[in-house]
């Protein structure tokens, strides 16, 4: 059963009407009926990252075989992909590469950020990060000597009254997960260095959704991944961030053979690459590299600033009609009514979240949970309407005031949620 469209009211149709980035949605390929509201965990595939991906599949691997590595230019699009992306983040050439997993990469840079500050063992964190950040860092302590983590907790102080003289890095998210607060990264990233420790920053949630501007704001490293906003296919790789400044005093713990200064001298020693190639470990995965490198040449005429302004225009509606249309049925909107203070996406909370999300993905609009009672929408500007906003509302509206969200196939659970 697909969403029904509820309200063809003039003032949404006027939004429409004088959307500046209306075009994008034909860039992407989105099943008829359907309202995606889940970009902010897997974004849509896009005519263009299908054709690259064909064309790496039917004619680099199938035709070219091993000659691609140097023909169809493979070895180069770690920094490649690196410097386009750089471009959604504010990063200026030669300080990105796409590689690994997040995960991956948040191990990477937190053990090069504790050995750029080796008379300081202490990890600042945020208790309400996405959870991968806090098992990285784990993990990251359990290998290094001494290391004590500190985080943040919702009934504690502030993340800024928690650095001191001991702390080497401060891990935080642009963009929290769940609730969609976004922080400030420039006084944010003030405070760290004023205790002479380390920004690290997650853009998982920021990237492709609002600018960024890593280099303005002085940050020192930076994760993120590419299949959210940024619309890269499921699992695509995701990047990292070093400053240049860095550059040369960082030694990251995954010495692989990419990483090498001379990877096909074959040299029994390793000595690291200049710049971000030291980032590097293993044979990248190059049929997800061209998915996308087929995504990023969707972005290549995208005005962030646009993009910035349509979020605002698009989870401000949602809140308001969410509000005036769902009163009295236990939503509590969970997310910073003040455009400044939040990333794109909308959190609504309520004690049966996971069936009322399942009620609404089999009315077509498709949305996430998230334990224990959060119903999560993203709100991907480059393909969203404003029509679609007014229509899952009234879809939610619906579920809510019939109770259809009670019947059993709704509470049975997925693995993934």
């Amino acid at each position: 059963m697909t969403a029904k469209i509820a309200s063809d009211h003039s003032e949404i149709a006027a939004l429409d009407e004088a959307d500046t980035l209306a075009g994008f949605r034909d860039r992407y390929i989105l099943p008829e009926g359907l309202i995606y509201l889940d970009g902010n965990s897997l974004g849509p595939a896009s005519h263009n990252s299908l054709a690259a991906l064909s064309r790496a599949g039917n004619e680099e691997w199938a035709e070219g075989l091993i000659r691609s590595w140097n023909t169809a230019g493979w070895f180069a699009l770690p920094s490649q992909l690196g410097d386009k992306l750089g471009r959604l983040i504010g990063a200026a050439p030669g300080q990105v590469v796409v590689t690994d997993s997040i995960s991956v990469n948040l191990f990477k840079l937190l053990h090069a950020a504790l050995s750029l500050r080796p008379g300081r063992r202490v990890i600042v964190a945020e208790e309400g990060s996405f959870p991968t950040d806090l098992y990285v860092t784990e993990g990251v302590a359990a290998t290094a000597a001494g290391v004590q983590i500190i985080l943040e907790s919702a009934d504690g102080p502030p993340i800024e009254e928690l650095i001191g003289a001991e702390t080497a890095v401060v891990l935080v998210n642009h963009v929290n997960y769940r609730t969609g607060a976004l922080r400030d990264m420039r006084a944010l990233t003030e405070k760290i260095h004023s205790a002479g420790a380390l920004a690290l920053w997650d853009l998982s949630h920021s990237a492709g959704a609002l600018p960024v501007e890593l280099d303005e704001c002085e940050a020192d490293l930076a994760v993120g991944c590419t299949y959210k906003y940024i619309n890269g296919g499921p699992g695509s790789p995701a990047y990292l961030y070093a400053a240049r400044r860095h550059h040369g005093s960082l030694r990251q713990p995954l010495s692989g053979w990419w990483g090498h200064a001379r990877p096909f001298d074959f040299e029994t020693g390793y000595v690291p690459a200049r710049g971000m190639r030291a980032f590097l470990t293993g044979t990248q995965p190059i049929l997800s590299f061209q998915a996308l490198a087929g995504a990023l040449q969707d972005w290549a005429d995208v005005d962030m600033q646009m993009v910035r302004e349509k979020s605002i225009g698009l989870t401000s509606l949602f809140m308001q009609l969410v509000e005036k249309r769902c009163a009295g049925l236990g939503l509590v909107i969970d997310t910073p009514r003040e455009p400044e203070l939040r990333g794109s996406q909308v959190a609504l909370r309520h004690p049966d979240a996971y069936p009322v999300m399942q009620a609404l993905i089999s009315r077509g609009v498709v949305g996430d949970f998230r334990a224990p009672d959060v119903l999560r929408f993203g709100f991907t500007p480059l393909y969203l309407r404003y029509r679609d906003v007014a229509d899952a509302v009234e879809a939610l509206r619906d579920i809510l005031e019939t109770e259809a969200w009670r019947a059993p196939q709704f509470a049975r659970r997925a693995a993934v949620t």
